[in-house]
């Protein structure tokens, strides 16, 4: 399975190329071994029919059905894992040739495309001062949350697999590697890819919100807890690059947290409860005072300075015998040889009083900032007397860690969708007509009921299921803030937000629920505005939130900054790519103005996916396109599924991804784009494109009825809806129809059969209609001036690039004869909107200028091709059989992964 070497690659990536040829032939010895001469030989036949396919050979395209057709199912299931083993290992290879990248940068001492250097760098050459960046970053605050969206299909077994293969990719980057050591790396990178191709790749039951945890978990505890304090170290470095002594004297401030949705979110998932609240962050305090007792220990061995060689502050001394004092047998065991070592004693017995913190008891530390302060006496004693090369390196680090991560390690959001609130505040209430009532009535009845402080229902629903569960979610946070600190408990996050009242309902809840607290709420609740029609309501429901006397007493009492979230998601699944990017940008300029006028500080929180259609696409490109003032030195954003592992899956890897995030928030609050006399003409031509883009995709998706039959036919949903990768359903309710169903699975769906429709329909129809209108000309300067804009059509040209309705037309095949209108319209506008795409941007060919990006669709689509064909045959012979077939299903699900590692996109 080497790589056809026709393929072009800068000089940069000739180590990519080479390591891409040496573990494909790599991965073809291990299907020889595995699986024989014939697996081997289907394999090769398909890889070379599929590449004479798109070279145009007509014989390729037979030569392909001969090789897929109606093989038997568990033959063409180790087919696809086939496939699917080659493609596990070159994703990683290339993303070790990342690492690769940034290491010869670091070698060279120049700084690289994106990273903290690089815009440092360009703030000061812009005029920000020394003293303007330490302001700057003192204002900072990132917070990627991790959430437990099934677009993960990969199972953690098979994760730990690769982490494995990975470090030993790794370990192939030292160049002082000896001939037996990179033998030994190489066998065990073989051992890896045999035992995963030896490992049942999906789980036979559909995972826990506990599994969903620990997937989760797993990033945080083995990449993000490592890199953090190199990630400050990468700051500090880059101040110094960049300002010189001034730059070094700048001590970077916490910037950073993390933050999870997996336990707390609640919307259309029946499994998640109080329960899951209560254990997910018991979970994280576990983990977190762990990671600290170990590293105290081990900071302990360090330090073994004794009195007699150097001094020791007295408060060093003084508290360690204190704890001596708390803690006899702990201070017993410290072996005499040892007692003349102040910090090692200190250290062993802070550890023996996390341990007393995880067994509860009261000798335990009250607070992380306790422990902070005893961490802090050894750093300041190690930096008076001697100590900064001998030891004060390493307890920063831990601090580091501890001031980030605390007891609580992440921060756990809450979310529950409105409509499953309205009915529990109308029971406690006592109104049966509460949810009929306009939104206008529903909150002035909740804004008397918090002004007065009413903590007893007026109605006693004590039992009912409904009602018990939505108080006991609110008792729970009570619980964990109490248990945790304040920072375990995130925002209240109210999906479907449509008026004040949804978010009055949450804080009434909250008083109902823990009654005798009269007076100050401690929870922040944030709006959620999905659908585009709701983007467009979202000014007018902040404005009546922040107009609201009460409402405004307990903002200020939270410290005056209000959080508002928008989804990608659902506003694409309305009204397609254009139409939902455009409201998004108006909704968070209006949202800046009306948080202004009334003297908040906003905070934007982004519900991202990985692909275009869910918001995915370059950091750098996203910031820049942001509205003026909507950064403001904050980012908060979900990181879902398969983008954690992309993004976070490798330790080096992490540390590029949060320095490019935390580079491009400083840009995009320090230089915004400037004003631009054009940008209101621009906007005006915008809307008009969003709207014509709109009605052409609504006009397909919405209201053509038999659309909703070709999707369900012509994608293998009924196959990603019985997948086991996801604790909650596919559906928010039990009806049918586009509007129930998730985000998720609809571009999950259309990405397997390689339409990629969310991504890119209705911008052709869109362009078409202003052309005429303004001329191409007016657009092309729209399209190189407008950041906006040009961030825009960029993402839908990487989405129409992975387009392939060659292959799509297999799958439409699946539809019947009703099939072949729905698909002529998708094949016509995905004509219509290459061409006007390629005119707008002045390009002979998408994605002109990212051979990366082309080169990889290339180097891939002869190995996925094989699999959609799989895919498609497989799906009617597995519907024939009134989907009964566990055998078929199998394959199916195996094609499923395979297309989705290969594809390096699910949902």
């Amino acid at each position: 399975m080497a790589i056809r070497r026709r393929f072009e690659f800068p000089p940069k990536d000739e180590p990519l190329r080479d390591d891409v040829s040496t573990f494909g032939a790599l991965v073809g010895e291990v299907l020889y071994e595995q699986g024989g001469d014939a697996l081997y030989a289907a394999v090769e036949a398909a890889r070379r029919a599929a590449i004479s396919r798109r070279e145009g050979d007509p014989e390729g395209e037979r030569a392909l059905e001969r090789v897929v057709g109606s093989l038997p199912p568990e033959r063409a299931e180790e087919l696809v894992r086939a496939f699917s083993t080659y493609f596990l290992v070159v994703n990683l290879v290339e993303k070790v040739h990342r690492i690769r990248r940034r290491r010869d940068y670091l070698r060279a001492d120049v700084a690289q495309p994106g990273s903290l250097e690089e815009a440092f760098v360009r703030l000061r050459r812009a005029g920000v001062s020394a003293a303007g960046m330490a302001d700057l970053l003192g204002d900072l605050a990132v917070e990627p949350v991790f959430t437990a969206h099934p677009t993960e299909a990969t199972r953690r077994t098979l994760l730990e697999k690769q982490q494995a293969i990975a470090r030993a990719l790794v370990d192939r980057l030292d160049p002082s590697m000896t001939p037996p050591e990179s033998r030994s790396a190489m066998a065990r990178i073989r051992a890896e890819i045999t035992a995963g191709w030896q490992t049942e790749e999906f789980a036979s039951e559909r995972p826990t919100v506990a599994d969903e945890r620990e997937h989760v978990l797993f990033y945080v505890t083995d990449v993000l807890y490592r890199v953090l304090p190199p990630f400050y170290e990468a700051i500090e470095a880059a101040l110094a690059a960049a300002w010189g002594e001034e730059g070094k004297a700048i001590g970077p401030p916490p910037l950073l947290r993390f933050a999870s949705w997996v336990g707390g979110d609640m919307d259309g998932n029946p499994n998640v409860t109080a329960e899951t609240v209560l254990a997910s962050l018991a979970r994280h305090r576990e983990l977190a005072l762990g990671a600290y007792r170990r590293e105290l220990l081990e900071l302990a061995g360090d330090l073994s300075q004794s009195a007699t060689r150097v001094e020791v502050a007295p408060a060093v001394l003084a508290r360690a015998a204190e704890l001596a004092a708390e803690f006899p047998e702990a201070a017993a065991a410290v072996p005499v040889r040892h007692r003349d070592m102040p910090y090692r004693v200190l250290l062993q017995l802070a550890a023996a009083k996390v341990a007393a913190t995880q067994a509860d008891l009261p000798s335990g530390y009250t607070s992380a900032e306790a422990l902070e302060a005893d961490l802090e006496l050894v750093a300041a004693s190690l930096s008076a007397n001697r100590g900064g090369e001998a030891g004060l390196f390493a307890v920063r680090r831990t601090l580091r860690r501890i001031e980030t991560f605390g007891f609580h390690l992440l921060t756990l959001d809450i979310r529950q969708d409105a409509r499953a609130h309205r009915p529990v505040v109308g029971r406690l209430f006592g109104d049966p007509a509460w949810e009929s009532k306009p939104a206008a009535e529903r909150a002035e009845r909740l804004r008397q009921a918090l002004a007065a402080g009413e903590s007893e229902p007026a109605a006693d629903a004590a039992g009912e299921p409904e009602v018990d569960r939505a108080l006991a979610v609110f008792r729970a946070i009570a619980e964990c803030r109490r248990r945790y600190g304040a920072r375990a408990i995130g925002p209240f996050i109210v999906s479907m937000t449509q008026g004040a009242d949804d978010l009055l309902s949450v804080l009434q809840l909250w008083r109902w629920a823990n009654p005798g607290g009269a007076g100050e709420i401690p929870l922040d609740v944030a709006p959620l505005f999905e659908t585009v029609p709701d983007l467009g309501g979202a000014p007018e429901t902040l404005g009546q939130l922040l107009d609201d006397g009460w409402y405004q007493a307990h903002l200020a009492r939270r410290g005056g900054r209000q959080m508002v979230m928008v989804g990608y998601s659902d506003s694409n699944k309305d009204g397609g790519l254009i139409s939902a990017r455009w409201a998004l940008q108006r909704a968070q300029q209006k949202l800046v103005a009306v948080a202004a006028s009334r003297g908040v500080q906003l905070t934007f929180f982004h519900g991202r996916g990985g692909t275009v259609s869910r918001g995915g696409g370059k950091i750098e490109h996203s910031m820049a396109a942001a509205p003026r003032g909507s950064v403001a030195g904050r980012f908060r954003v979900t990181e879902q599924g398969q983008t954690i592992d992309e993004k976070f899956g490798l330790r080096g890897i992490a540390v590029r991804t949060l320095e490019q995030t935390v580079g491009a928030v400083c840009l995009a609050t320090a230089l915004p784009s400037p004003e631009d006399r054009r940008e209101e003409g621009w906007q005006e031509i915008m809307e008009e494109l969003a709207a014509a883009s709109r009605a052409a995709y609504r006009e397909l998706i919405y209201e053509d009825p038999e659309f909703f039959a070709y999707f369900r036919s012509a994608t293998p949903i009924d196959v990603i809806e019985r997948l086991g990768i996801g604790s909650r359903p596919a559906s928010r309710r039990s009806q049918e129809g586009i509007e129930n169903l998730r985000a998720i699975p609809w571009v999950f769906a259309w990405t397997q059969n390689r339409h990629l429709l969310p991504g890119w329909f209705g911008l052709g129809s869109g362009l078409e209609k202003v052309i005429a209108t303004h001329g191409k000309e007016k657009l092309a300067e729209m399209a190189r001036e407008w950041p906006f804009l040009k961030s825009l059509l960029e993402d839908a040209a990487r989405g129409l690039a992975m387009t392939d309705l060659e292959i799509g037309k297999r799958y439409a095949g699946l539809a019947g004869d009703g099939g072949g209108k729905i698909f002529g319209t998708i094949a016509e506008e995905l004509n219509r909107t290459f061409e006007l795409l390629k005119e707008v941007q002045g390009t002979s060919r998408l994605l002109e200028d990212d051979k990366t990006f082309q080169r990889s669709i290339k180097l891939r689509n002869p190995y996925v091709d094989p699999m959609s064909l799989l895919q498609v045959d497989l799906l009617a012979r597995w519907r024939k059989s009134e989907r009964e077939d566990p055998a078929l299903f199998r394959a199916l699900v195996a094609t499923v992964y395979g297309i989705a590692r290969g594809l390096h996109n699910t949902g």
